[in-house]
């Protein structure tokens, strides 16, 4: 892997690509066997951390040839881009099966909803998103991967107003995308400072009430 700013051209460091993951599965065994295998990573990571973490570990708590995991993931941080990529793939599913298609709800629950569900760091779906994968954070994502993220996840807000038929008056988007860079940004530094549970508990309530309550009130 590069490292530094660039190289003498400007150009910004790129990953090793055994950095990433060769494929994603598309057919049910196939599925079902990455997923074992993301499973089988997460009990080794919370158990060994990341440097007591092997390829050839996981394979064998998985249940699968060392060669059948290479057939997707050529490293540690191929798996870990991988399940990183997973991990935010079943978000963005949540936020549209509890926000978005949640047509029983009224607009300030359905919001509440939707910040919580977005920027709890204590997410119980996402035991890796933790202050040890953000320290080598690095080492499996580039900027575009990042800009990726966002658009994402503003793209899932929009739709989550969009569905809110109740709402007197709906927010710009570039209001909806000051607000997902708000609570993702703070959802970050919470796994990084690691502030007390009542300060993250906090934290949370005060999203959720700015945003309700700027909705409330637009003109």
């Amino acid at each position: 892997m590069k490292s530094g700013f660039g190289n003498a051209r400007g150009s910004p460091p790129t990953l090793n690509p055994r950095a990433k993951p060769l494929k994603r599965p598309t057919q049910a065994r196939a599925i079902f066997t990455v997923e074992a295998i993301y499973e089988a990573f997460v009990r080794i990571w919370q158990r060994d951390g990341w440097s007591g973490l092997t390829t050839r570990e996981v394979a064998l708590e998985a249940g699968v040839a060392i060669g059948t995991l290479y057939d997707y993931f050529p490293s540690k941080e191929a798996l870990l881009s991988g399940y990183i990529r997973h991990a935010l793939d079943a978000l963005l599913q949540h936020l549209d099966k509890y926000v978005v298609q949640a047509n029983n709800l009224d607009w300030p629950t359905r919001i509440k909803h939707l910040v919580r569900l977005t920027c709890d760091p204590n997410d119980a779906r996402q035991p890796l998103f933790n202050h040890e994968v953000l320290a080598i954070e690095h080492q499996i994502a580039e900027p575009k991967h990042h800009r990726r993220v966002f658009q994402e996840l503003s793209h899932k807000w929009r739709e989550a107003f969009a569905a809110c038929s109740d709402l007197p008056t709906q927010p710009s988007e570039t209001t909806i995308d000051a607000w997902v860079i708000m609570v993702w940004g703070g959802r970050r530094y919470c796994v990084t400072a690691q502030p007390a549970a009542e300060q993250t508990a906090a934290w949370l309530s005060e999203m959720e009430t700015m945003i309700c309550s700027r909705l409330a009130h637009r003109p």
